[in-house]
């Protein structure tokens, strides 16, 4: 694997998912030339991540002036504090932000303009939407570009979600639809699991038994995909032979509305993310 290089990178808040793009920074073929510097709110989730290669992490409890510490020198900030503390992080940093550096944003629901409007002019705005796959570096992240992000904050910010994952760059227009696919889809995946083992259950096998079955088949499936170059509606055919016991299943599925089903889904949480980020 390359080596990527990387400025130095400030993570306030290193929760779930600052969490994650902590984890991908941290790994042996990535430099953070100055360092990772994280801040948490408490000294408990602050300790065990200064155990990383790597990283400074401060507690704000016990560091009052820890995110202006991390600022300091910073070119990228990745803001991943919980929704409704970022505007008051916002104010909070403000004037200790570095001219130039480009700050990310992982919060949902919080529109760039927010953030814009809260921040000097001489920083650039990305925000970032990646999903819980970047624990396991298998995340795919979307990105959108502010209104005073170029392409080389673009670029750097691409660079940084790629050690967690793949990256999909859309305007912020899309975002929210874009976090009903890959946002939330690793649940619809889930669900599917749980679903299918509930079947291999309820058809004589042992709960670890179904649990080889269909979580061995899942990742199998989807590594052949990944693998094969075809789509997959090219390997559900190869897969579904002419009256055979696969086709009757599929026929079940697209009787009872599996693919409006989705349709329906997605579009309920689109609807959702919509209110989100109007505030309701």
């Amino acid at each position: 694997m390359s080596e990527t290089t990387l400025p130095a990178i400030a993570i306030l808040g290193a929760g779930s998912m600052g969490g994650a793009i902590l984890s991908g920074l941290a790994q042996p073929h990535v430099r953070v030339d100055g360092g990772i510097r994280v801040t948490n709110r408490t000294a408990a989730k602050a300790e065990p991540l200064a155990e990383l290669d790597g990283v400074t992490s401060w507690s704000l409890e016990q560091t009052p002036d820890a995110q202006a510490r991390a600022l300091a020198g910073a070119k990228v900030v990745l803001v991943g504090v919980k929704p409704h503390m970022v505007p008051d992080l916002l104010r909070d940093i403000a004037g200790d932000l570095e001219p130039g550096s480009i700050v990310v944003s992982v919060a949902a629901g919080v529109t760039i303009e927010t953030f814009e409007s809260l921040l000097p002019e001489s920083v650039s705005v990305i925000r970032a939407m990646p999903n819980t796959p970047s624990h396991v570096g298998k995340g795919v992240t979307g990105l959108a570009a502010g209104t005073r992000s170029n392409d080389d904050d673009l670029a750097l910010a691409r660079a940084v979600f790629e050690t967690v994952g793949d990256v999909v760059e859309v305007p912020e227009s899309q975002i929210d639809a874009l976090s009903t696919i890959s946002g939330s889809g690793p649940a619809y995946v889930f669900y599917l699991i749980e679903e299918l083992t509930r079947a291999a259950i309820g058809k004589g096998f042992s709960p670890e038994q179904a649990a080889t079955l269909v979580n061995g088949t899942f990742a199998g499936a989807t590594e052949l995909l990944m693998q094969s170059g075809k789509t997959p509606e090219q390997l559900r055919i190869e897969v579904t032979s002419p009256k055979g016991t696969t086709e009757q299943a599929v026929n079940v599925l697209q009787q009872a509305g599996f693919a409006e089903t989705f349709a329906h889904a997605t579009d309920a949480a689109l609807a959702r993310a919509r209110e989100l980020a109007a505030g309701s």
